[in-house]
């Protein structure tokens, strides 16, 4: 597998929370965006690292999220 441009490593990955209708937090790799994140409607760059840190930062986002600190 080749990676998605302009990322540099091969994994596709979508992490989505939210609900009907309202994207709350969204951790993606889109091709032609790369690796970024996008909480409630901002968006911005994220620095992938590994899976396990992506799944950790996600986690930790939507915690944040539900707990109304972000």
């Amino acid at each position: 597998m080749q990676p998605v441009p302009p990322s540099r490593h091969r994994f596709e990955y979508s992490c989505f929370y939210g609900r009907p209708g309202k994207r709350l937090v969204l951790f993606d790799n889109e091709r032609g965006k790369g690796d970024h994140k996008r909480i409630r409607e901002e968006e911005s760059v994220y620095a992938f690292d590994s899976i396990e840190r992506l799944i950790e930062d996600f986690m930790d986002t939507v915690r944040a999220c539900q707990s109304g600190e972000i």
